[in-house]
């Protein structure tokens, strides 16, 4: 078994002034045991550590603790300190409750909060297993971690003591002029440093942004299809979600609205929509600012992999666009270096610095300033420059594996349209085939095909998956085609037996003629 934490500091009520010190020590010992403030099996401090923290002589402690010993509260354990025992004296002079049949009442149970009733039981897609194909993430084998390890090794070493007190709510001020600077350069992100606030991911940003610019019953304008977390954060408020169709050119402003008057905010990702992977040209982004400054809307902007486009000119993000102030603009760190890095920021306008920042330190203060110190650091060395560079080669390497694999085992039965960005592409089911199904006999095959279905809110849409290339190698991603195509000959079997001859589609099978 592990050894058990050791009591740091055993806070004791005070001695009555005519109680004996031994007989106070014993007494508020043995409590802390019965109450549970002493668990079985803790290690409690040395008589040495107790006698000098409440002033008395170490040999008034070891006459409490031998007598805790005799009565079976303490065991001592030679060369390894003193426990709790694990076995109470109380134990034996005490029945064992009646095993109760059925659940507990619920008659006296206090309420949970509305806020709470809200809150789905499962929100977002279903857990993917790490190196499954096709799920979409950043790759962890390509993040450079000898190079992470120095550089929090040195900032550890080299902390001062105001980098290790606490720190502004917006968080590491050198770490958000580099992001500041990376924005304007990268982005066309126009900002400052006092603009941005570092968060624990996109996720957190948006949390902040309700916080602060929504109350119960506001409409919101989201994308649909859209990732499902978003969606179930708006209604756990709750506002009134109203989803708006996206087309090859992502949210159209015309038709937010006709679906939706006045929207207190709209949430969009324009530089690639998630799923779909479309890319909002400048006309609609135009168009979205101007509709929203006329309304008195908002507008968050969800940048969460733009870093990552392989053909084209990227095209700056909507903020730049923004002549009014009324975009709040996010990123992620998560999702273009590791996963497990909970560290984002929010650009928001200037005259929302002081309420997010206020919102920031009453939710959980500050991001931690070491990893903070240590992102800084990797950002200006110009590590996550060449992180980037690196990655998009080898992911726009691995989407055209991807590409070439589709077309030449699933010619004619999965369309995989025109993608230039992200981690994940969309691939569209012919007719006749139902993503669901396909999907669970894909999952015994250790093969992750998400169903778009899952991302739907309202609007309707083919058949398809959700496929995501960057973790995975071409001999991993051909392999994740094969059994995807094995299951979808499976289904075509199905299917052959009452479709007519002249519709039947062959699979091409690796050599095959084309």
């Amino acid at each position: 078994m592990p050894k058990a934490a050791a009591v740091l500091d055993l806070s004791l009520g005070e001695p009555r002034p005519s109680e004996k010190i031994w007989r106070w020590l014993y007494d508020e010992i043995r409590d802390a045991i019965l109450s549970g403030r002493l668990r079985r099996g803790a290690r409690v401090p040395a008589t040495r550590e107790l006698a000098k923290q409440y002033g008395v002589s170490r040999g008034t402690v070891v006459m409490a603790f031998e007598q805790l010993h005799s009565e079976g509260y303490l065991d001592g354990r030679t060369g390894d300190g003193t426990y709790v025992t694990g076995s109470l004296p109380e134990d034996c002079l005490t029945t064992r409750p009646i095993a109760m049949v059925g659940p507990r009442s619920a008659r006296n149970r206090p309420d949970l909060s509305r806020f709470a009733s809200r809150l789905p039981n499962a929100p977002g897609i279903s857990p993917v297993e790490p190196g499954r194909p096709f799920s979409p993430a950043p790759s962890p084998d390509e993040f450079p971690i000898a190079t992470w390890a120095q550089i929090s090794a040195r900032c550890i070493r080299g902390a001062t003591r105001r980098l290790l007190a606490d720190s502004d709510s917006r968080g590491y001020r050198p770490l958000r002029e580099a992001i500041a600077n990376y924005l304007g350069e990268a982005r066309g992100v126009r900002c400052t440093a006092d603009e941005v606030v570092i968060v624990s991911g996109i996720q957190h940003g948006l949390d902040l942004t309700i916080r602060v610019l929504l109350d119960p019953d506001d409409a919101v304008c989201i994308e649909d299809p859209c990732f499902p977390i978003v969606p179930a954060m708006f209604k756990a408020l709750p506002t009134k979600v109203v989803p708006i169709p996206v087309d090859d050119e992502g949210l159209d402003a015309r038709e937010a609205r006709r679906r939706c008057r006045r929207p207190k905010l709209v949430y969009v990702t324009p530089a690639h929509q998630f799923p779909l992977g479309a890319l909002m040209p400048v006309s609609r982004r135009l168009s979205l600012l101007e509709w929203a400054s006329r309304i008195g809307a908002w507008i968050f902007e969800d940048d969460y992999d733009s870093e990552y486009r392989y053909a084209g000119r990227p095209v700056p993000a909507l903020q730049g666009f923004d002549q009014r102030g009324v975009v709040i603009y996010s990123g992620s760190f998560s999702k273009v270096l590791l996963p497990s890095l909970r560290l984002g920021y929010l650009v928001v306008p200037s005259a929302l610095v002081d309420k997010f920042a206020a919102a920031r330190f009453l939710t959980d203060r500050h991001a931690s300033v070491l990893d903070q110190a240590a992102l800084c650091e990797f950002v200006t060395a110009g590590h996550f420059g060449r992180h980037i560079r690196r990655t998009r080669e080898l992911y726009g390497s691995r989407l055209m594996i991807l590409r070439e694999a589709m077309h030449g085992r699933l010619a004619g039965t999965i369309d995989v349209p025109e993608s230039h960005a992200g981690t994940h592409i969309p691939a569209w089911l012919r007719p006749g085939l139902h993503a669901d199904a396909i999907a669970a006999a894909a999952a015994a095959k250790k093969v992750e095909a998400i169903p778009i279905r899952r991302f739907v809110l309202r609007t309707p849409r083919p058949e398809g998956f959700v496929l995501g290339f960057a973790p995975f190698s071409a001999r991993q991603i051909r392999e994740g085609v094969d059994a995807l195509a094995m299951v979808i000959e499976e289904s075509l079997r199905q299917e052959r037996s009452t479709t007519p001859r002249s519709e039947k589609t062959v699979l091409k099978t690796p050599g095959s003629a084309t």
